[in-house]
């Protein structure tokens, strides 16, 4: 099952980029893995699937020696400032840095350990009570301060749009994000790279994609839906 439906979402992944005039090779699908045991990860590995993304530090810590070396772990939920150097050194992108003191724990840690670490800003670009993140209109300020950091790379933007019936509902989201991104990388500002959208999921990442997304992040669609934890 979970093969048949990891080709489900790569075909469609590929329909989404041939209606965009996009090479499907621009986009990475990651598998959201969070809460799914370590062999229902391995089917997907086995059905090609190489990049997963998990909510929190503890779940990439536990699968991380379960998984094949070639995997590559993408830290996708809020990450609090205590479990930083837990999840350095594992993750290859952490996609929700969501604070400038986040960012501050990152460039600390990751300079005890002699890395460079790769992150994405968490923009709230609906503007979501509920939702982390930068506000749009604070995104560049946040951008300038973060680029002087020695030991943290910008590599691009996450968001995570708001739960909606009608994907089209999100296009104009997707679309802000993909025009700040450019204006962006127009500046070219240093240590700083627009080269990584990360936005869409399970139920708009074919309009996330139309729209310039090259990272979908996807779970319920490859691994069928979550359990709710009682």
């Amino acid at each position: 099952m979970i093969r048949e439906q990891l080709e489900n979402v790569q075909k469609k992944i590929e329909e989404a980029c041939l209606r965009a005039g996009r090479d499907p090779k621009e986009v990475t699908l990651i598998a959201v893995s969070k809460t799914k045991p370590a062999p229902m990860l391995l089917e997907a590995y086995d059905a090609g699937a190489r990049d997963f993304g998990e909510n929190k530090v503890q779940e990439i810590t536990a699968k991380f020696p379960q998984l094949p070396e070639d995997v590559r772990w993408h830290m996708i939920g809020h990450l609090q400032r205590n479990k930083v150097s837990q999840v350095l050194g594992k993750a290859v992108l952490i996609h929700s840095v969501d604070s400038i003191r986040l960012a501050e724990q990152i460039e600390a840690e990751s300079a005890k350990k002699g890395l460079v670490t790769d992150i994405l800003l968490e923009v709230n670009a609906a503007r979501e009570e509920s939702k982390y993140g930068f506000f749009l209109e604070e995104t560049e300020a946040a951008i300038m301060t973060i680029k002087d950091f020695p030991h943290v790379r910008i590599q691009g933007l996450m968001t995570i749009a708001p739960f909606v019936e009608n994907p089209e509902e999100n296009r104009g989201i997707f679309k802000k994000l993909y025009e700040f991104a450019v204006d962006i990388g127009k500046k070219n500002i240093d240590n700083v790279t627009m080269s990584v959208l990360s936005m869409g999921m399970t139920g708009d990442y074919q309009v996330a994609i139309e729209e310039g997304a090259t990272m979908v992040r996807v779970g319920t669609g490859i691994f069928g839906a979550r359990q709710s934890a009682r």
